[in-house]
């Protein structure tokens, strides 16, 4: 039953808080139209948009080089399953294979369905190259991880609201503290260990960026010991950082890439899994796929959404764009504000847990009312990633709004 209704907002939201699952809570904005960094309520009201649904959204809101191949291929061939041969998925392999310099592609949908189909590539490596004994490979994971909400994703998880009254979990995963070379060593020991698991930049877990070095001693470390790196790069991957992958940064070439997000460019679900012939040709016809992965709508949306990031420098626009936001932020003098870190445009600013009791949610409630959509993650932290199409005058619009609501949210 819904209440008064006194907004076209109202509405919306009141219909979808009746009939859907309660497992989000969304900030109160109802979005129906965006375009490149801008988007627009129901009432006509716009904003920045600087969360880009989770940096889905790396080419701007509805692109309209993507709109043209979601459309173009739309009206040919949409979808076969696996059954059957289409016309573009070869193309496709082709295309990513090398865009990334990698022998191998598996064509998946969702994000963790990347993170699924890298554990099992790196189970059956384990048990049918490494040699590990039936059943007892192990995956090392690092604390405050994030990929995903299945069954797999939440066994690795440290955050309690993720895996309470889940169980039981998935076996032959460890977890070890993020940015320790130490512990990491120590776990390395086990010989049962198939794979190492992590994000380059944690997303969820509020931007936090490991020490420098550290991607290339952990990759070492694995190599030493026979043990396949695995970079879960859906969010910090397509130019986000500043760089193609954010492994780029520490010239690390993960055994097993897990992409996303942004492969779709905001227009559809794509996600990919690549990795070397050794590793790939484990896996055989029946013992792993998806009706929908590799279809041939979402290989045509993937490839132009991968040459929009190179035909428009979106990996060079991130990091000039970025350092500009960070040096903004970290510029305004406020009690409010601890810290303020990230790398290209994927950065967050942790707010103090005391004073006048402000939260990052309060903050982002300001925010809104203020033009800019920005999203919590935790009570202190504020992830900032707006589209990679951003330019330099936005860039100081969208500060101008933060300074602005920190100071007043300040006093």
């Amino acid at each position: 039953m819904l209440t008064t209704i006194n907004s076209k907002a109202d509405y919306f939201i009141q219909l979808e808080d009746a009939y859907n699952a309660h497992n989000y809570h969304p900030l109160p904005v109802v979005i129906e139209k965006g375009e490149g960094v801008m988007v627009w309520d129901t009432d006509g009201k716009s904003y920045f948009d600087c969360l880009s649904a989770y940096s889905a959204v790396n080419q701007g809101h509805c692109h309209p080089r993507l709109v043209k191949a979601l459309t173009d291929q739309a009206q040919k061939l949409t979808l076969t399953s696996r059954a059957f041969h289409n016309n573009l998925l070869g193309e496709y392999a082709e295309y990513i294979c090398q865009y990334f310099g990698y022998d191998r592609v598996l064509p998946m949908n969702t994000g963790v369905e990347g993170g699924e189909t890298a554990i099992k590539l790196c189970r059956k490596w384990g048990y049918e190259v490494k040699g590990i004994e039936k059943d007892k490979a192990k995956i090392i994971f690092v604390e405050h991880n994030f990929w995903g909400r299945t069954l797999a994703a939440v066994s690795t998880s440290s955050d309690e609201g993720s895996y309470n009254n889940f169980g039981p979990f998935t076996p032959g995963f460890e977890i070890i503290p993020y940015n320790d070379l130490q512990a990491l060593e120590l776990a390395l020991l086990d010989k049962n260990v198939a794979g190492f698991m992590l994000e380059p930049i944690q997303g969820e877990a509020g931007v936090v960026v490991p020490d420098e070095g550290y991607l290339k001693a952990a990759y070492d470390l694995c190599k030493k010991n026979n043990v396949l790196f695995i970079a879960d790069e859906v969010q910090t991957g397509i130019g986000r950082t500043g760089r193609l992958l954010a492994c780029d940064y520490e010239s690390v070439k993960p055994d097993i890439l897990i992409l996303g997000k942004a492969l779709g460019g905001g227009i559809l679900p794509v996600s990919a899994v690549l990795s070397s012939n050794e590793v790939m040709l484990t896996i055989k016809p029946g013992q792993h796929g998806s009706t929908f992965g590799g279809n041939p709508l979402a290989c045509a949306v993937a490839m132009e959404a991968l040459k929009i990031i190179k035909d428009e420098k979106l990996s060079e626009n991130a990091f000039e764009m970025g350092t500009i936001f960070r040096s903004r932020l970290s510029a305004i003098e406020s009690p409010l504000i601890e810290t303020v870190r990230g790398k290209g445009l994927l950065n967050a600013a942790v707010i103090k847990p005391y004073g006048n009791g402000k939260t990052a949610y309060n903050i982002c409630l300001a925010l809104l009312n203020n033009g800019l959509l920005a999203k919590q993650t935790h009570d202190h932290i504020i992830r900032f990633a707006p589209p990679l199409v951003i330019n330099e005058a936005q860039v100081h619009q969208c500060c101008d709004i933060i300074e602005t609501t920190i100071l007043k949210e300040g006093e």
